[in-house]
């Protein structure tokens, strides 16, 4: 079994490696640009900065490739690649290592030319931009899906070795329970167990909302927004040499007049900011999802601070943007927010969010099987279908209120499908869950009880039945009073709130 620290930075090698594998990618790119620059620029200056530059990054360039063979502690590369990895770098076809060595070569060879060699027809030049158009940039491809495929192996290996340990655990926890004689003892285990299990339970949580991430980003999203503002002040400058060509060369001659029109030229250098701009918007719209997630995990979960209910909230909703889209088979589920004016809660930051979290998460799961589902008929609840009605769109509404004379209260409600009485009765035990084998653990709603009642001194409730949807409530002190006799609450007195509105 891996301890959380060997399984911490056996995903942080591997994320070092697909980045770096990357960058050697972009590196190429980058250093065939700035040959062209090198080889257009008519200053003086302007060349022995680019020849600077160049020089630079194939600088980076061989340290990234000898990081990723030899390694490199220093960007958490363990070198040792596998043999499939090692094969596409020293045997044919592919021979990137030679091909990488020969490209390196002719960029120092380009860098060092005198002046009067920097033409477009300059045999290093036209080895580069063919290299790096062709052949190597093929083969950095090929050796970036390499690392990617192998990366996700050890990602689902890991994963494997987890959902072990939970079933581990689930068989200490029945053991436990059978010795009445050690007991004490047992409990003990058990409370030291448990919080293992709720840090992998927030890991596994936080793998599958990275993995919802992903699909809304590209693979080199880790060095473009890096590089967007160095592309965006290129193609300005560009632009800039270009309309001075074009004003010193007012006559260039029929065969580039040919191709301005072809091109269409004038329309592309008006187009092309707007569409650096919205790269850049993109861009900033990936840093905003990083942002919240690294809000929806940053705190420990034993400090306590002042919190923003509404900020976990939509933080929380923001993580899981990908999963409220409109998916196959069904449309977008709709978040409808109520929200009242709420003082800041006294609390675990990290814990409350992580309530949220699996809250919406099981709203949203029982949204998508309700849609999968024939539909029900039902008058009670504007939520739910009448019948021979149309389907409704799949809505999660969230209210908050104050409660007096010191607490606060979030309500989630979904019309989704319901529950039966005999799962509603099991909803907040350990272990227990209607999903199938492997989609979870059956510790999310346990968890979040406990952080709501036992660390919180709240109170967690839920009301559902079959075709009316579900609600829950989590109840919250304005100041911090965790209940130590909480446990002894009826697990049907967390079940039935009073009222749903």
């Amino acid at each position: 079994m891996y301890s959380l620290s060997e399984i911490s930075m056996a995903r942080e090698i591997s994320a070092a490696v697909v980045n770096v594998s990357g960058r050697q990618r972009m590196l190429s790119q980058r250093t065939a640009f700035f040959c062209l620059r090198l080889v257009c620029s008519q200053s003086a200056a302007e060349r022995e900065k680019l020849r600077s530059e160049l020089l630079d990054a194939i600088v980076l360039m061989e340290k990234s490739h000898k990081g990723l063979i030899e390694g490199d502690p220093s960007v958490k590369l363990a070198g040792n690649p596998s043999k499939e990895i090692e094969a596409m770098y020293f045997e044919p076809p592919l021979n990137l290592d030679r091909q990488l060595r020969d490209y390196i070569r002719e960029v120092r060879a380009l860098a060092a030319a005198t002046d009067a060699e920097l033409t477009k027809d300059n045999p290093h030049l036209r080895y580069i931009m063919n290299a790096a158009s062709t052949e190597l940039l093929a083969a950095l491809d090929a050796v970036v899906s390499q690392y990617q495929k192998e990366s996700e192996a050890e990602q689902q290996a890991i994963d494997r070795n987890q959902l072990a340990l939970v079933e581990q655990s689930c068989a200490a926890t029945a053991a436990a329970r059978a010795r009445t004689l050690e007991l004490q003892q047992a409990l003990r285990d058990l409370q030291e167990a448990q919080s293992l299990l709720v840090q992998s339970e927030k890991m596994s949580s936080l793998g599958q909302l990275l993995a919802g991430v992903a699909h809304e980003i590209n693979n080199p999203v880790t060095f473009i927004y890096g590089n967007l503002s160095h592309a965006i002040n290129y193609v300005s400058d560009l632009s800039e040499l270009l309309q001075l060509y074009r004003q010193r060369y007012p006559d260039p001659g029929s065969e580039i007049e040919e191709l301005i029109e072809s091109l269409e030229l004038d329309f592309l250098i008006e187009d092309l900011p707007k569409v650096m701009s919205s790269m850049k918007m993109g861009a900033d719209r990936i840093r905003q999802i990083v942002l919240s997630l690294r809000n929806f995990s940053r705190m420990n979960d034993a400090e306590i601070s002042r919190m923003d209910i509404h900020e976990g909230i939509e933080n929380t909703l923001l993580i899981l943007h990908n999963r409220l889209k409109p998916q196959a088979g069904r449309p977008g589920i709709q978040a409808v927010k109520e929200f009242g004016n709420l003082p800041l809660v006294e609390c675990c930051a990290g814990s409350v969010n992580q309530v949220f979290m699996n809250i919406l998460a099981n709203a949203i799961d029982a949204l998508e099987e309700g849609m999968a589902a024939p539909a029900r008929s039902s008058g009670k609840d504007n939520l739910c279908p009448m019948p021979h009605a149309p389907r409704p769109t799949p809505t999660i509404r969230i209210r908050t209120e104050v409660l007096r004379p010191d607490g606060v209260a979030v309500r989630i409600a979904d019309n989704g499908p319901g529950m039966e009485p005999e799962v509603l009765a099991q909803l907040f035990d350990p272990f227990f869950t209607t999903k199938p084998a492997g989609k979870g653990t059956g510790l999310g709603l346990s968890i979040s009880y406990q952080i709501v009642v036992e660390k919180h001194g709240g109170t967690l409730k839920c009301l559902s039945e079959p075709g009316q949807g579900t609600e829950f409530w989590v109840e919250l002190p304005v100041r911090h009073c965790p209940s130590p006799a909480s446990g002894t609450e009826s697990q049907s007195d967390r079940l039935q709130p009073a009222a749903r509105a």
